[in-house]
């Protein structure tokens, strides 16, 4: 029942209670008076009778006030110092201290809002301790991504400088190394000031009407040469006659496949490497399937691909491990365009990484 209602009810009782009272007091005094009095009373006992009257409807009124006014307050006034308690103890940190209600009032209500509040904040508060959390892995991660190639820089400079390439051919060797190795780097950079631009959402989408089947037709082709030197080679699956078309960033795009054909291609030691790119339209969506048949992974591993730095070997190789950010980076990209990323793959057969793209209306 409503504060409102129960206010109302209240104020209803007051005033019908008493008379109520009143008659069957007058009712009883009748009674006595005329019958079992017989209307045999003297002056004294009709003055004490009628005392006992007044003083029996002024103990109605003060009881039936008294339980009222207790019964009114106590409902309003017990929810409201419970909730004074949780503001205080919550204010003070405790944000497991329930205050959920049954109550069908404003005040159930209140409570229960107050108690939806809390669970956020909760639920915040672990997001904040996962956050950083995951702050101080991604410092130490990049620590250990960014000191390895740096130590190896130093070690081959060293080895210029103490004349261990004291041939042409050494030297060579240790200057490509050198160059490819701040070349890694260098991605390694670009890649974690993507990832972060993605992350604080501060890259924003140029969003155009792409044709699909159109854009992976291009993309394989232009791959194609790359794939040849990986002894590799991509094909597409799709109906010519279906509509592909689907609201997307043209760049975003590529760089989502890039990275998912880069990743795949670590991990394909089967000649030749074969790349399946699939298409197919769903309700509102295209879903885009590209499976390998690289090793696979292990079922355990799948949930995690898309964290960053996650590495399905442990030994953090960088020829198969790569920066770690390649699918965390596709994973952005694609659900920044409203749509969602997932893996399926067993370990000797093969991985599929799937992502969907809005319909162009």
């Amino acid at each position: 029942m409503s504060i409102r209602k129960r206010l109302i009810l209240s104020n209803i009782a007051m005033i019908l209670i008493p008379v109520i009272s009143l008659f069957l007091i007058e009712i009883i005094i009748g009674y006595i008076l005329f019958v079992a009095f017989q209307g045999n009373m003297d002056e004294v006992s009709v003055s004490t009778f009628m005392q006992i009257r007044f003083t029996a409807i002024g103990g109605v009124l003060i009881l039936t006030n008294g339980i009222l006014t207790y019964y009114v307050s106590k409902s309003i006034i017990r929810p409201i110092s419970k909730l004074s308690t949780a503001a205080r103890r919550i204010s003070e940190g405790d944000l497991e201290y329930s205050i959920k209600s049954d109550k069908k009032d404003e005040l159930g209500e209140l409570s229960n809002n107050f108690e939806s509040m809390r669970l956020k904040l909760k639920e915040a508060e672990k997001a904040q301790e996962a956050y950083e959390k995951n702050r101080q892995e991604l410092i130490a991660q990049i620590s250990h991504d960014l000191k390895t190639p740096l130590t190896s820089i130093k070690g081959y400079v060293q080895g210029i400088q103490d004349g261990v390439a004291n041939t042409p051919e050494k030297l060579e060797h240790y200057t490509e190394t050198i160059y490819q190795t701040a070349n890694d780097m260098n991605e390694l950079i670009d890649e974690l000031f993507l990832y972060s631009k993605l992350d604080l959402q501060e890259e924003k989408l140029q969003l155009e009407e792409v044709d699909l089947y159109a854009f992976f037709v291009d993309f394989i082709e232009e791959m194609s040469f790359f794939l040849e030197k990986k002894n590799g080679q991509a094909n597409l699956s799709a109906k010519k006659t279906e509509n592909y078309m689907v609201h997307a960033d043209r760049e975003k795009l590529r760089r989502v496949v890039l990275n998912i054909i880069q990743n795949s291609m670590k991990y394909m030691q089967e000649e030749p490497k074969k790349l399946q790119v699939s298409l197919e339209n769903a309700e509102n969506e295209v879903v885009v399937e590209i499976k390998d048949n690289g090793s696979g992974m292990d079922e355990a591993d799948i949930p995690f691909i898309f964290d960053s730095f996650y590495r399905t070997d442990a030994s953090r190789n960088s020829k198969t491990g790569g920066s770690g950010l390649g699918l965390s980076i596709v994973k952005k990209i694609i659900q920044a365009h409203g749509g969602t990323v997932w893996a399926k793959s067993k370990l000797n057969k093969g991985s599929s990484i799937y992502f969907t793209l809005k319909k162009a209306v």
